[in-house]
């Protein structure tokens, strides 16, 4: 049984350090001068800040682990800037050989449209949206992929990224080992971030994928393992619902939501409005409201919460209309744009809203451009808090970086320090309210043994340093997951 005491711990806000002793994976004692034995591993953090481990409430994992090495043109200001840049990267620095695959464009504000003849070049181009809605491909990469060259949006891009994955574990012969190993490398770029615990919302049979990867090494974090409607009766024959724990993953998987879409998103003008677009449309829902209901009712009865994407303030609407017509638990993934009238509605019905506050800044551009005249509501975390509502912080990486200081901090600076101003800072919500909304435990006996150590205090140090907080060390369930000490 793991047994690990930590000496000369500072709690946050605490004005002495203190020692925590963990065992079999729980704390079991908070104070000062703790007993220890030769049987327990001891761990002098010499003063630094502790804190719970920190979550990162929606993620994409295997996605993210692959476009830490894709060719970026998130830069690129226009489709001949961007397609200037992709033209012209050498084939051997190509991530998967002849096909490139790059990533991180946002045509919402470009001058023209991303075209497949602009994408001229003898090799396939695959390039997916900074939030993986669009997918811009050449001709080559259409005949690869069975798809229509140019661009594609929403279920077309989401198709086409599930037959790019086939593709590319297809063309390897050994995909699971080469995604493996990418996706151990972002486990470890995560935990050194003080990462203790991801939603993962990957399109994929979660549970039985990071069932897998723990038989082949412990985790060094704790997953909730979200799945989509096409995976629902394998993860139900299984006997799963929703909050079990995985067999033999030594209790760090559990079974997550189900994950439904109510619209598309802000940077393809497809998430479902009240107001129009400057072109005159709405967006889109992407179910009828009695289906939605339908999809929703089946989940509750089956034993599974639902994570419910829903971006415009039509699609908000709609999302909480379903969970109270239907009593089902969970989230509302998002809620970029919120009508003032259903704010309150969160609370009073119990559905966390589950954002990323990151987006606020990639996108502030975009949302004074098209949401106009409802920009002042877009983002609007302080408002969502104020109205009682339960804010659960995360990334949607790879849209944005696995890094929940990253997220801490434009939670609570609305700026990244690059001479920009802070953008609506009167939606800023407190340091102390995004930690809140960054963990899910607590320092005390009786609580999961995972703890974030950091080289700096996050309620007092400057702007720059929270969002690179340096953490010294982390560790899940007892056992050292990161250690720079």
């Amino acid at each position: 049984m793991e047994s690990l005491i930590l000496r000369r711990a500072r709690l946050l806000g605490a004005s002495a350090p203190t020692d925590i002793a963990m065992v079999g994976g729980r704390i079991v004692a908070v104070g000062a001068g703790l007993e220890g034995s030769d049987a327990v591993a001891e761990l002098d953090v010499d003063g630094r800040w502790v804190m719970p481990g920190l979550a990162d409430s929606h993620v994409h994992f295997t996605q993210w682990a692959r476009h830490r090495s894709r060719v970026s043109v998130a830069q690129a200001r226009s489709a001949a800037e961007a397609a200037t840049i992709l033209v012209g990267v050498p084939h051997e620095t190509g991530a998967h050989g002849d096909l490139l695959v790059a990533s991180g464009f946002q045509d919402a504000l470009w001058p023209e449209p991303p075209t497949a003849a602009l994408l001229a070049a003898e090799r396939p181009i695959v390039v997916i949206s900074h939030d993986l809605h669009t997918v811009w491909l050449n001709d080559r990469a259409a005949a690869l992929l069975a798809t229509t060259p140019g661009v594609l949006r929403e279920e077309a891009a989401f198709a086409a990224q599930v037959a790019l994955d086939r593709l590319l574990d297809v063309s390897h012969g050994s995909a699971a080992t080469i995604t493996d190993a990418l996706v151990t490398r972002a486990l470890g770029a995560a935990a050194a971030r003080g990462v203790t615990q991801i939603r993962d919302l990957e399109l994929a049979d979660n549970p039985a994928v990071w069932a897998r990867r723990a038989e082949v090494e412990r985790l060094p974090m704790r997953v909730d393992a979200c799945f989509y409607p096409d995976h629902l009766d394998a993860v139900a024959a299984r006997g799963q619902v929703t909050g079990d724990e995985v067999p033999g993953t030594d209790g760090l998987v559990r079974v997550g939501s189900l994950k439904l879409f109510a619209d598309g998103s802000l940077n393809t003008r497809t998430a479902w409005c009240l107001d129009p677009y400057p072109d005159g449309t709405h967006g889109y829902a992407a179910h009828a409201q009695a289906d939605l209901e339908a999809l929703m009712a089946n989940a509750r009865a089956r034993g599974f919460h639902v994570a419910l994407h829903a971006i415009g303030d039509h699609a908000v609407r709609a999302a909480l209309d379903a969970f109270q017509a239907t009593g089902a638990r969970g989230t509302i993934e998002h809620a970029q744009l919120v009508a003032e009238d259903d704010r309150h509605r969160f609370a009073a019905l119990g559905i966390a809203a589950s954002v990323q506050p990151e987006h606020a800044l990639d996108d502030r551009d975009v949302t004074d451009a098209v949401w106009a005249a409802t920009a002042d509501r877009a983002f609007a975390y302080a408002a969502l808090a104020e109205a009682g509502a339960e804010l659960r912080l995360g990334s949607d990486a790879p849209v944005a970086p696995l890094d929940p200081w990253v997220t801490i901090a434009s939670a609570t600076e609305r700026a990244r320090g690059d001479g920009r101003d802070p953008w609506r800072p009167e939606q800023a919500i407190t340091r102390t309210q995004a930690l809140a909304a960054s963990v899910r435990t607590a320092i005390a006996p009786g609580e999961l043994a995972d703890l974030a150590i950091l080289d700096a205090d996050p309620l007092t140090c400057d702007a720059a340093t929270l969002r690179a907080m340096p953490v010294a060390a982390t560790v899940v369930g007892g056992v050292l997951t990161h250690s720079a000490l």
